[in-house]
This record gives C-alpha cells, sequence and structure tokens, in this order.
C-alpha cells in the first residue's frame, strides 16, 4: 500500500528481456533503497514492484508481461526518470489516499495550461474508467495522488502545484505522452457492492419460472 507521495525522482539504469515477455529492470534511487531488501515493494511510476536486488543505491525488479501490457513501463528505456514511493509504514502520515500500486488503465496527457502559481494539466482516460473518476475526488498519475478538478466522459483535469511540477516526472510531461491511472478503490469497492445489493433486491426468475 501506497500514499501517492513521491519520495524521490529516481532513473531507468537497465531493462533487460527475460524469459517470454517479461524484463528485469533496474532503477536508480538511493533514498528508497537506504532501507530497501529483497522482498520490499516500492511503485515505480505508480506500480508496486518487488525488489529482488540491492547495491549501489540502485534496485532491480521483475516486471511480467501482464504489466508491461497493462502499464506505460513496457515504453520506458535507460536514461527516463520515474517517480517512487516506498509502502507506506503503520502510523506514518496519510499525506495523499490509499494507493495500491495496481494500474488500472493508461492514460494520455492532452494539454498544459499554466497559470502563475500551478498548471493545469488535462489527460485522456479510458471511457471504462471514467465512471470511477469524480470532481474533487482521487486520482493517482503516474503514481502522484492528485485531485480531481474537471472530469468529462473520456478525460479530466488537475492542478499541478510548483511543488509536484519539480520534484515528480508530471512536470516534463507533454502532449501525447502516456501515464498509469489508478482510480480510487474505494469506488470500486462501492459499485461491486452496490451491484449486489441491486442483484438481491431483484431476483432473477430462470427459464422454468423458479427465482435465481
Amino acid at each position: 500500500m501506497f500514499t501517492g507521495i513521491i519520495e524521490e525522482l529516481g532513473e531507468i539504469v537497465r531493462v533487460t528481456p527475460t524469459a517470454g515477455d517479461s524484463a528485469l529492470v533496474a532503477v536508480r534511487g538511493p533514498l528508497v533503497t537506504s532501507d530497501a531488501r529483497h522482498g520490499d515493494s516500492i511503485a515505480v511510476n505508480g506500480v508496486c514492484l518487488t525488489v529482488v536486488e540491492v547495491a549501489d543505491g540502485t534496485f532491480t525488479a521483475d516486471v511480467m508481461g501482464e504489466t508491461l501490457r497493462r502499464s506505460a513501463l513496457g515504453a520506458l528505456r535507460p536514461g527516463d526518470q520515474v517517480n517512487l514511493e516506498r509502502a507506506a509504514a503503520l502510523g506514518s502520515r496519510l499525506g495523499g489516499h490509499l494507493v495500491q500500486g495496481h494500474v488500472d488503465g493508461v492514460g494520455e496527457l492532452i494539454s498544459r495550461e499554466p497559470a502563475e502559481q500551478w498548471e493545469t494539466v488535462r489527460f485522456r482516460l479510458p471511457t471504462a474508467l471514467s465512471r470511477y473518476v469524480v470532481e474533487k475526488g482521487s486520482i493517482t498519475i503516474d503514481g502522484v495522488s492528485l485531485t480531481v478538478a474537471e472530469v468529462g466522459a473520456d478525460q479530466f483535469a488537475v492542478g499541478l502545484i510548483p511543488t509536484t511540477l519539480k520534484l515528480t516526472t508530471l512536470g516534463a510531461k507533454a502532449a501525447g505522452d502516456p501515464v498509469n491511472l489508478e482510480v480510487d478503490v474505494l469506488a470500486k469497492y462501492v459499485e461491486r457492492l452496490l451491484g449486489t445489493r441491486a442483484t438481491d433486491a431483484h431476483p432473477v426468475a430462470s427459464s422454468t419460472g423458479e427465482v435465481a
């Protein structure tokens, strides 16, 4: 579990293809590796990865094909910067919101609108995710916990303050760049629970006339 508060801008050192369509990714991050051990979780651009090895401020992680296909990690190359966050510790402050590190889909940056103290940045999102995104709700973009400012059928906007622009990769993203999106998990649980209640309240008759 994470909070969406980025601790460090890391750098992709190498991407080594492994068996099948998987890869072994090496990421430089002196801060997040300062207490990292084998088996620990570190979010890389919002994707929860398991540490395989740590050495000289760099950690390696296995990334299976499913993760590469369903996230923007497959597009990363050596030298690319990435947002890094260690798993949250019990008792620590929850500065963002509950983030699982399980990417729901890949979005795309549409436009940036600079203002005096912040930027409004608009993203396209898969239409299947739009029902989970609400104005003033939370969303995770490349691992960064953000508040939704506007939402439409297939896009939404967020406001980025100078700190976010400076300390995360979102400050350098350009139109057309892909981003990892994770919607608020609470919205998905509510949908599932309400869907179950609706089914229970309206039993479906079987072809024999019996109530199923």
